[in-house]
């Protein structure tokens, strides 16, 4: 599974918006406030990861797609984009 640019961008988003909600002590009105807008950024980033999931092609058909390529002889992934994909995939092992 390919993560993209904006998929590492949004990750990396949410985890500074906690990181700077969770910096200071607010008071108690200003903190109830400040939670209430934290769990709706929260629900929209899970509403934006789940429908970008939901959009992804299925991995049979992405497996199939590059055994086709592999077989053609078409499929020459340069070094940069296999360097992309191992820290993708780095970053993402991280996440969980």
């Amino acid at each position: 599974m390919r993560i993209s640019d904006e998929e590492v961008k949004k990750l990396l988003g949410g985890f500074a918006a906690v990181n700077a909600e969770t910096s200071t002590v607010p008071t108690n009105a200003l903190s109830a406030e400040l939670d209430a807008e934290a769990q709706l950024r929260e629900q929209d980033l899970v509403k934006s990861v789940t429908s970008d999931v939901v959009n992804m092609p299925d991995r049979e058909e992405m497996i199939a797609a590059l055994k086709a390529r592999i077989a053609a002889g078409t499929y020459a992934p340069s070094a940069e984009e296999i360097v992309d994909g191992m820290i993708r995939r780095a970053i993402a092992d991280r996440a969980r």
